[in-house]
């Protein structure tokens, strides 16, 4: 499955980039689309394996996508902009998330760790989830890594296996490339709950 994403202007937090902020925006949830065809000028959609490769609509990058067959059938999205920057969403559509909601997520690879990293919810594609956006490096420790998890303080909201992430991103660093010529240089069960975002009792809550 492949995403491609709207130009929509929004008014979403400017503690993330601009265009992370534009993933994030109410109108998203209408322009973030699961079909097949690619829209880049110079790259054909294609498959290698589980990761489906396309360029973005507007020509400023290029995504990979991956469905999980988990409850809620998680997806996982990467976009990798031809000016170095990345945003990464992940989707289910048993969360409970909110549009422009402000999360702080653990995210940890088997090469690396983003402790309390900023995200923002959105809702695409009838399922809730959010957006973030991380340091030039992220797009390759995720693809040397085997697994990826996150979680919300203590309560875990995705184990997903990352076999097959190398050469996914190597294909989008290519998909990239095709978009603009040579990449200008970066700047720089299993115990998860049904609804890892559902409001806790506040007896309960651990600070």
């Amino acid at each position: 499955m492949v995403s491609r994403v709207s130009n929509t202007v929004s008014h979403a937090p400017r503690s993330l980039p601009a265009r992370t902020r534009r993933w994030a925006a109410p109108g998203v949830a209408a322009a973030l689309v699961f079909a097949a065809p690619a829209f880049g000028q110079a790259y054909a959609t294609r498959q290698l394996g589980d990761w489906t490769i396309a360029a973005s609509k507007d020509g400023s990058g290029c995504f990979i996508s991956r469905a999980f067959d988990q409850p809620g059938g998680t997806t996982l999205l990467l976009g990798l902009d031809r000016d170095g920057s990345n945003h990464f969403s992940v989707l289910n559509e048993n969360w409970s998330i909110r549009p422009q909601d402000r999360l702080k997520l653990t995210f940890r690879l088997s090469q690396g760790g983003y402790p309390n990293h900023q995200a923002i919810g959105i809702v695409a594609d009838g399922k809730q989830g959010f957006v973030a956006a991380f340091d030039p490096k992220f797009p390759t420790s995720f693809a040397g890594s085997k697994a990826l998890h996150i979680d919300r303080g203590t309560t875990p909201v995705a184990r997903l296996p990352l076999d097959g992430s190398g050469a996914a991103v190597v294909e989008l660093r290519r998909c990239v490339d095709a978009q603009h010529g040579p990449a200008k240089a970066a700047a720089g069960d299993d115990g998860i709950p049904r609804d890892p975002f559902a409001e806790r009792p506040k007896g309960r809550q651990k600070r």
